[in-house]
């Protein structure tokens, strides 16, 4: 599949859900920066999609990066980290959303499963309320110690 083929329009996502559901299969999806990809991205992208069959990255935009890391962030633009992302075997497709959460973009899209990293609980994910709604489970996912990418900024810094 072409890169341009697994970027989906937030317009278009409900349709190509209904879609998926209609021919029998799962869906999941995580979000985040995903600003430089790193062994810990990949092992938590590969964890999520073992529990769909299909695996759907909310991207967050430039602006929603800028507004949630700072002024200094993203160092990849949100082209650049989509086409990275759409690069992975595991990854399905990904949709670029600006807001600082995704909740809005979950109640929309209203996937099968949800993944967080484990660093949140039920009681302090800020979705939990969009998800207990649609009936979506919520899977949590340890993270690789020591990667981040904060600490690979860092580490160039230094």
């Amino acid at each position: 599949m072409a890169i341009r083929d697994m970027l989906v329009k937030r317009e278009e996502l409900r349709a190509l859900i209904d879609k998926l559901h209609s021919e029998g299969r799962t869906v999941v999806a995580t979000n985040g920066c995903f600003d430089i990809l790193h062994v810990g991205h990949v092992r938590y992208l590969e964890k999520t999609k073992s529990f769909a069959d299909v695996l759907i990255v909310l991207l967050n935009s430039d602006k929603s990066v800028k507004s949630i890391k700072g002024p200094t962030r993203p160092i990849n633009n949100e082209n650049d980290r989509a086409e990275i992302l759409s690069a992975l075997k595991c990854v399905d497709y990904v949709v670029l959303f600006d807001e600082d959460s995704p909740r809005n973009l979950l109640d929309e899209m209203k996937p099968d499963v949800y993944t967080k990293g484990a660093d949140y609980t039920m009681e302090t994910l800020p979705e939990a309320d969009i998800m207990k709604k649609n009936g979506t489970r919520v899977e949590f996912i340890e993270f690789v110690q020591g990667k981040s990418t904060t600490n690979i900024i860092n580490k160039m810094k230094n």
